[in-house]
Order: C-alpha cells, then sequence, then structure tokens
C-alpha cells in the first residue's frame, strides 16, 4: 500500500531493516545508544563495530539522546550510510505517548534530511520492548510520517516503513490507508 504527497512517498514494506537500501535508516534507541537489543541490535550487529562505537562517542561528547534530539552515526556496513538513532517514548498510560512517538518520527526525518538523506527506512519505533502496543504505534509512525512529508514536499524521495513481520506490515499499511 502507498501513500502518496505529490512525486514523493510513504510506503510499507515487509523486510529486514539492516537490508534496505535506502540512505538513511532509523534506529528505536535507548538513550545510551547501547545496542543490547531489538532493532538496535540487528543494526549493531549488521553495521559491524563501528557503529557501537560511534555511538559510544556521540553520547560521551553529547550525553544521552533525549526526546526530540537524534543521533546521527555512520552506516559501516550497512546498504544504508547512516543511521539516525531516535528513542522514542516507553509507553505509559497517562502520558502523551502519541505525542512522544510523533516527536521522536520527526526528529529522525528532519535529522535525515540534515545529513543529506533522500530515502529513509523506520521500524515500528517503540512498539518492542518500550512496550507501545504495535496497531497504535504503527498509526502514529504511518500518520506522522505521511504528514512531515506533506509539509516538506521536496526533502525526500522516499520513506519506507519496515515491517519485520505480516503484522507489522499490515499495521503500517492500515495506517496509510487510514490517512488518506
Amino acid at each position: 500500500l502507498v501513500a502518496s504527497a505529490s512525486d514523493h512517498v510513504v510506503i510499507a514494506v515487509r523486510g529486514d531493516l539492516t537490508t534496505q537500501r535506502v540512505d538513511a535508516v532509523v534506529n528505536a534507541a535507548n538513550e545510551h545508544l547501547a545496542h543490547g537489543g531489538g532493532v538496535a541490535a540487528a543494526l549493531s550487529r549488521a553495521a559491524g563495530p563501528g557503529l557501537q562505537e560511534e555511538s559510544d562517542t556521540w553520547v560521551e561528547a553529547h550525553g544521552p539522546v533525549g526526546p526530540g534530539i537524534a543521533a546521527v552515526t555512520g552506516g559501516g556496513q550497512l546498504a544504508a550510510r547512516w543511521v539516525v538513532h531516535v528513542v522514542g517514548p516507553r509507553y505509559r498510560p497517562g502520558q502523551d505517548n502519541p505525542g512522544l512517538l510523533t516527536q521522536a518520527v520527526e526528529t529522525a526525518l528532519d535529522a535525515a534530511v540534515g545529513v543529506g538523506a533522500r530515502s529513509v527506512a523506520l521500524p515500528a519505533i517503540s512498539a518492542g520492548i518500550f512496550g507501545y502496543p504495535r496497531q497504535e504505534a504503527c498509526a502514529v509512525i504511518a500518520r506522522t510520517a505521511s504528514d512531515w512529508v506533506d509539509r516538506n514536499p521536496e526533502m525526500l524521495d522516499e520513506v519506507r516503513l519496515v515491517g519485520w513481520d505480516d503484522s507489522t506490515t499490515t499495521d503500517f499499511a492500515a495506517g496509510l490507508e487510514g490517512r488518506q
């Protein structure tokens, strides 16, 4: 399924984030960029040891990655040139979970464009160990990416919402459909 904004496109695809041939992949990171689990661990394994080394250097220089901040490192052995690290919300009742997730997605896209990326792949940020219900997270990410592209039509040629399984991919596609 495809949601498009002029010639620019936001698509849901099933695949492995670590093998996406895009300019930048987004990492669903933790504040210390310690890539020990989930998407972060998969990206770190595929990229090679340089990714963790660059991440450690970034944290030493700038401190933990907080809301509204993105750390950008090289992609190492990934097909992508850059990895944009953002920290999505740990899902908690009573906090503005959609607002925090929206901020993480917008920050990631802004940072990707800031380093010259024209294509970006995003995972289901916060829907893993951070406990955000997957269907809700995918809807927020799909809406936010599409809205961002609508507001910035000349900035990116492609945004891929990458589901590692059929369920996540279906949730991303439903999020795109719900926006049209």
